[in-house]
């Protein structure tokens, strides 16, 4: 399997984020991604490459799921925030000011000039710091997953985008949950693009995937299925719910399959193959799997139960649906087991192939 992953990820190393009400350091670190490449040296395991999309190609694969007022702001974010005092060069930007969708006449395109007015527009929680190098790493991540389609489509069984910042929380107008650009989903949609006609996105990560639900919930061409805690009481708190089916022509088209804090392997398996046959039962001609390991027992922000040796299973059984697939590295954050969680998963793909 090729590894395309993402040399500037380093360029976005947060110093602090709002959780649970107070500030703390990261979660997100860069030794997330650190640690599965020395894992995937480690065992020899695929072939490690670092994407070169063109620009152009890269611009207009990234605004095929994003705003473009978005993507603009992002680009120019920083510029900005340093702008506004040269001391906050030394300091991240973190939203701390949201608008209330619907209500009190407010209106999407309508910006304000005023700067965190406009991070807080852009965003949906305070706990994603934005810094000097985070265009430039998740830009690039974002070419980590174009690459992974085209491998895919050009007949590569499957391919693995290993990057961060992660992107399934991101929106087509929003950043948030660590996620700037949504990078399974500007693959699916790649694929798509690239021929394949229904293409299905299993997200398996412990936190719902609430930016890729929102790209595609309208959409009958895109399956997204996601397997997460309830959000009743985790995070993202207001997406994810067993009932939301999506919208218009995509109605039938979003599955969410919620479970409680503390869910073991056996009952997760379940939900597992319960999203398969949601995808066989799609058509999907392709696949891309947000891989998220904060399923793991160790993980210090999440809670199901998930041991190392399990992941080899999830990866056996991801094989199993026969599709071509992208996977794209999103949460972890137990760092010191995330190489070993992540490459067991890769690697029982690989032998159930």
């Amino acid at each position: 399997m090729k590894t395309f992953h993402n040399p500037m990820h380093q360029r976005h190393a947060g110093r602090q984020e709002m959780f649970r009400g107070r500030l703390v350091p990261c979660h997100e670190v860069p030794d997330r991604l650190d640690f599965v490449l020395a894992e995937l040296r480690r065992r020899a395991q695929g072939e490690l490459r670092v994407p070169s999309l063109d620009d152009t190609r890269l611009e207009a694969a990234i605004t095929r799921v994003h705003d473009p007022a978005y993507v603009r702001f992002l680009a120019g974010a920083w510029d900005e925030w340093v702008a506004l005092d040269p001391a906050n060069a030394g300091r991240d930007a973190l939203p701390s000011v949201w608008p209330l969708p619907a209500r009190h006449g407010f209106r999407t395109d309508r910006l304000p000039e005023n700067f965190a007015a406009r991070l807080g527009r852009f965003s949906f929680d305070s706990g994603s710091p934005l810094m000097a190098g985070t265009w430039v790493a998740a830009r690039a991540g974002a070419a980590c997953a174009i690459e992974a389609a085209q491998a895919v489509l050009a007949g590569d069984r499957a391919a693995f985008a290993l990057t961060r910042p992660p992107g399934h929380h991101a929106g087509p107008d929003y950043f948030g949950g660590y996620c700037f650009l949504n990078n399974a989903a500007i693959a699916a949609q790649a694929l798509r693009d690239g021929g394949h006609d229904r293409v299905a996105v299993l997200d398996i990560d412990y936190h719902h995937g609430n930016g890729t639900q929102t790209i595609f919930y309208e959409r009958a061409d895109v399956l997204t299925v996601s397997i997460h805690g309830d959000p009743r009481t985790e995070y993202p708190f207001f997406l994810g719910h067993a009932d939301e089916t999506g919208a218009g022509d995509g109605t039938g088209a979003n599955l969410n399959l919620p479970l409680p804090r503390g869910t073991g392997f056996v009952d997760w398996c379940k939900a597992l193959e319960r999203a398969l046959e949601a995808v066989d039962g799609f058509g999907a001609q392709a696949l891309v799997v947000p891989m998220g390991l904060d399923t793991f027992e160790g993980d210090p922000i999440s809670g199901f139960r998930l041991r190392s040796g399990d992941y080899e299973t999830v990866g056996r059984m991801l094989a199993a649906a026969g599709l071509p697939t992208v996977l794209t590295f999103e949460g972890g954050y137990a760092v010191a087991e995330v190489g070993t969680n992540a490459v067991n998963l890769l690697e029982g793909f690989c032998r159930a192939a």
